[in-house]
């Protein structure tokens, strides 16, 4: 019988390093796609209040977010330290509340129109005099479908 001998230690290959690009890029475009960005910049403190009992909005893009609470720091110079209504990227008053109403349900389809559900995001220190003038406006402007934010209590 015959004997094999080895001739000296094996070198392992080096790893292949091609397809290291191609799934860089994979991930990178499936975070693009799958992550959603900040639509809004919060202009007030907005700290919700707890709840034991809460529900998820079925269809995120029938909602329309209103934020009620004290100014940020950097805003109080020019707002004052009274709560304040925030629509999209802007501070609102009572009186704007009608065409912002108005502007949510143009951006929406025509079947869409008479579902959205204005997500009232108030912070939890902010008296309910300006909460329930808010809502005497959104009746005014026949927007009747409201909900509260929440956090869920441990």
């Amino acid at each position: 019988m015959a004997k094999f001998k080895k001739d000296g230690k094996r070198e392992v290959p080096a790893i292949s390093t091609a397809s290291l690009p191609d799934i860089v890029f994979m991930l990178l475009f499936f975070f693009m796609v799958s992550t959603t960005m900040r639509e809004v910049t919060m202009m007030v403190n907005n700290q919700l209040p707890l709840a034991t009992q809460i529900s998820k909005l079925e269809k995120k893009s029938l909602v329309s977010n209103i934020y009620i609470g004290l100014p940020l720091a950097t805003y109080q110079r020019v707002y004052g330290t009274e709560p304040r209504i925030q629509l999209n990227d802007k501070f609102a008053g009572l009186q704007d509340i009608g065409a912002f109403v108005a502007s949510e349900r143009e951006a929406r389809k025509e079947e869409e129109r008479n579902s959205i559900t204005n997500n009232l995001k108030v912070d939890k220190f902010t008296t309910m005099g300006i909460v329930t003038d808010l809502k005497q406006e959104l009746r005014k402007a026949n927007s009747l479908r409201i909900n509260y934010g929440a956090k869920q209590k441990n």
